[in-house]
Formats: structure tokens, C-alpha cells, sequence
């Protein structure tokens, strides 16, 4: 009878319906295809940045090497990988509620009664040892249970696509930080050149006035261009320690001392990047591969929410020994059993499993809302980068003919000056213009490496480092 009765109760568990509402993917509300315009430049091919390892991008050996540095230290990663087996153990605790729940108990209790209280008016001692195996088990015939697990597995799968989001980000600071530090060491450089620079022009000046050719203007002009480079000069020193502690956070340890220097901002260290179209785009972007897991999670949840309205069945039951001896505990005779089926409904909660369901959607409309944001952010940063893309490249380009002009000026001024034909004013104005072209070329180098970085972060490119692996989630979901 027993076995009949589980036999009812597992067919009726296997074919329990499921009141999770159909998941369609909403539609993406950006167009079809990448802005064009004079600031974009085309794209052919539809290779995926997603598929390109970090390795291959950034070809700086320093860089690769801080990169991989950071992998293993920081702390936010950490965090992140931590929280993903977390949420792997929820998804097996909600998987495991779908199996009966087994155990073995054993037991004795030994008892003395006073005279007074006893029968016979004679003090008792009584005895009582049991042995039990025990079933308790509730049956998901409206699909509860299997809605709950199916929220806490694409939960689960929301935090690795965070994990990866969150190595994406790492990768692409610990690359902006590297070159900022860089390109504020290139300043310091600079401007250490140019002071050099203003202090022979201030040596030459000063013996001229001594011997009554300049004038004490010329001489003062001179003595304040020489200032102004020391105060640059401390700026930058003071920019390239905090460079190098906030690249130091990212890295979670020190620089490594084997780090001495990477290509410069002036060395071609990055890959080409691949990009196809926008469709093929969103979908390898870790930030909304997690908004769309978060999206079915909230859609799993309206099938568990649906149904609580539903009565809820249970089966408990326990089979074994008993007795007064311990010596007889598994002899004949010596065996019992229970079975006790239990039904739940629902009749009058004041509309709280109402109030829960009308919860479960406005969540699961929240968490469209939040998918179609992050597609809609995902698009205009690609956008964005493909116009930096198209004008930085010129622009730099630009920026260095106007440095190599700024140079002739600059010893043509000083010529003609030395030779008496120009004024001292003119030489200074060359000073400053070369050295605001110099200082404006390594910032300008400097955007347009970090346009490619975020455009490459933006493509969803740097989760992996060489080639494509299967995801843990994905592994976890064929196991389960």
C-alpha cells in the first residue's frame, strides 16, 4: 500500500504544471545599425570583440603583466567570485527542496516512576528505545518549488555575467591606469625638458643684462617662465604618485618590481578591434547578459507567485523499531510505521499572496526597464567609442604637426632674438606655445588609447584571456 501510494504521489509530482509565464526577450530599442557620419570611419566584417583575448589586445608585456597581477589580487574581484558560489550554493539549496527529505533517527529513554504515583505502589523504572527512518516530502503539483529554483538559477547565472562584467571593468582600469601614469611620467619629462630649456635661456638673458643688452623686463620674463616650469614640475610629480597608488589598488599589491616601463604612449601596444553588428553586439556584453538573467529570474518568480494561491501537499512518513529492552529493538514484533499527508489552502491571508503576485510583476516590469536601459547604455558607449575611434587618429595626427611647427617657430624665434631682429617676447611666446603642444599631444595620445580600451570594454571584449571557455553557470545548468 505504502509503495502504491509514492508511486501516486512521484507521477503526480513528474507531471505538475508550471505556472511561470511564457519568457519572451524584449525587443531592443536601439536601431539596427551603427550611427554614421563623418566622425565614423566603416567597420567591415562581423567578428566579435568578445572572442578577442585581453592578450591579444594589449600587446604591452608590462601592461599584460599588471593585467594578469590584478586577476589574481584584487579585492573586488575576489568579491565577485565569491558572491558567484554563493549563489551557486542557493540555487542547490532551492534545487534541493524538489527531493524528498530523508532521515535516520535513533533513540532511548529510560524513565523511573515513584511508589506514589505508580499502580502498583511500587517504584517503576520503564524503558523505551526506537530506531526510525523517516520521509518528508513536499509535492510540487503547481510548480512552485521547481519556479523557485528556476529563479535561483538564473540568479546564479546573473552573478557570474557580474563576475565577468566586473573582470571586464578591471581589466580595462588596471590598462586606463597604467596609461595615465604613463602619459603624466611623459609630462614630468616634458616639462623637466622645458625647464632645462627656460634655464639656459634664463643664463644666456641674465648675461646679456649684465653687460647691458637686455633689458630688466626681458630678464624678469625669463626668471618667470623658469618659475612656472617648477610649479609644472611639482604638479606632475605629485600626479605620478598618485598614478602609481591608484594603480597599486587596482593591482592589489605593489607594483612588481619586474614592471620597469611599458611601449610609451607613442608605440602602437593595442589590436586591432573587430565589430559587428549591434544585435550580435548586445548579446556578449556581461552587463546585459546579467540584466537579461535578472529579467527571467523576475519571470520565474511570477510562476512561484501564482502558485502560493494553490494548496500545498505534503507526505511525511517514518517506518522502524521499537522497544522496551535495547536488546529487542530489532527482533519480531518490534516494528511500526506511520504515514501522514497533510494539504495546505490558502482561504483568507487580507491579500497578501494577491499583494505578492502584483509584487512579482511590477519587479519582473522593473527588470525590463533595467534590460532595456542597459542595452540602450550599451549602444550609445559603443557609439561613442566608434567616433572617438574615427577623429582621435586624425586629431593626434594633427596635434604632432603642430608640435613639429611649434619647434621651427621656437628656433626661429631664438634666432632671430640672439641675432637682434625679434624682441625677447616673441621667444617666450615660442617657449609657450611648444610647450603647450608637447603637454596637449600626450593628453590627446592619451584619450585616444583610452577611447580604444573603453571602446574594447564596451564591445564586451577582456573576460577571457586567450580563448573562449565555457562558462561555470553554463556547466552547472547541464549538471543540474
Amino acid at each position: 500500500m505504502n509503495k502504491s501510494l509514492l508511486g501516486l504521489a512521484l507521477l503526480a509530482a513528474l507531471g505538475g504544471c508550471s505556472l511561470i509565464p511564457d519568457y519572451q526577450r524584449p525587443e531592443a530599442p536601439v536601431p539596427a545599425a551603427w550611427p554614421q557620419g563623418p566622425a565614423y570611419e566603416a567597420q567591415p566584417g562581423q567578428a566579435q570583440a568578445a572572442d578577442l583575448g585581453w592578450r591579444a589586445f594589449f600587446r604591452d608585456p608590462a601592461l599584460q603583466e599588471l593585467i594578469g597581477v590584478a586577476l589574481q589580487n584584487n579585492r573586488d574581484l575576489r568579491a565577485a567570485a565569491l558572491n558567484v558560489e554563493a549563489y551557486r550554493a542557493l540555487y542547490r539549496i532551492q534545487r534541493a527542496d524538489l527531493l524528498p527529505a530523508i532521515s535516520a533517527d535513533a533513540g532511548g529513554t529510560r524513565t523511573r516512576t515513584p511508589g506514589d504515583l505508580s499502580m502498583s505502589g511500587e517504584p517503576t523504572v520503564s524503558s523505551q528505545y526506537s530506531a526510525t527512518f523517516g520521509v518528508s516530502w513536499e509535492l510540487d503539483l503547481f510548480g512552485r518549488l521547481r519556479s523557485l529554483r528556476e529563479q535561483a538559477l538564473e540568479e546564479f547565472f546573473a552573478s557570474e555575467a557580474a563576475q565577468r562584467s566586473t573582470q571586464v571593468s578591471l581589466i580595462a582600469s588596471v590598462a586606463n591606469a597604467w596609461l595615465t601614469l604613463q602619459a603624466d611620467q611623459a609630462l614630468l619629462d616634458v616639462t623637466g625638458d622645458t625647464l632645462e630649456t627656460y634655464e639656459r635661456s634664463l643664463a644666456l638673458t641674465q648675461r646679456s643684462f649684465d653687460v647691458g643688452v637686455a633689458s630688466a623686463l626681458e630678464l624678469r620674463q625669463a626668471r618667470s617662465a623658469v618659475q612656472t616650469a617648477r610649479v609644472s614640475i611639482e604638479r606632475y610629480t605629485r600626479q605620478v604618485a598618485q598614478d602609481r597608488n591608484a594603480l597599486e589598488l587596482l593591482l592589489g599589491q605593489g607594483i612588481p618590481a619586474s614592471v620597469r616601463g611599458g611601449f610609451g604612449l607613442d608605440r602602437e601596444q593595442l589590436g586591432q578591434l573587430p565589430v559587428g553588428l549591434p544585435s550580435d553586439v548586445l548579446q556578449q556584453r556581461p552587463d546585459i547578459r546579467q540584466a537579461e538573467y535578472q529579467l527571467r529570474a523576475a519571470n520565474a518568480n511570477i510562476g512561484a507567485a501564482r502558485a502560493a494561491f494553490f494548496p500545498r501537499i505534503s507526505l511525511t512518513g517514518a517506518a522502524g523499531s521499537a522497544s522496551s529492552e535495547l536488546s529487542g529493538l530489532f527482533e519480531g514484533g518490534s516494528k511500526y510505521w506511520t504515514f501522514s499527508p497533510s494539504i495546505s489552502v490558502p482561504i483568507f491571508n487580507a491579500g497578501q499572496l494577491r499583494a505578492n503576485l502584483d509584487y512579482a510583476r511590477i519587479s519582473q516590469n522593473i527588470q525590463v526597464a533595467n534590460y532595456e536601459q542597459a542595452i540602450q547604455t550599451a549602444f550609445r558607449e559603443v557609439a561613442d567609442g566608434l567616433a572617438a575611434q574615427g577623429t582621435y587618429q586624425r586629431q593626434v595626427q594633427a596635434q604632432r604637426d603642430l608640435v613639429r611647427t611649434s619647434e621651427e617657430y621656437y628656433e626661429l624665434a631664438e634666432r632671430r632674438y640672439r641675432t637682434g631682429v625679434d624682441s625677447y617676447l616673441t621667444v617666450l611666446d615660442a617657449q609657450r606655445q611648444l610647450f603647450e603642444a608637447q603637454q596637449q599631444l600626450i593628453s590627446d595620445r592619451l584619450a585616444q588609447l583610452a577611447s580604444e580600451i573603453n571602446l574594447f570594454k564596451a564591445l564586451g571584449g577582456g573576460w577571457q584571456e586567450t580563448t573562449a571557455a565555457q562558462p561555470a553557470a553554463e556547466q552547472e545548468q547541464e549538471q543540474g
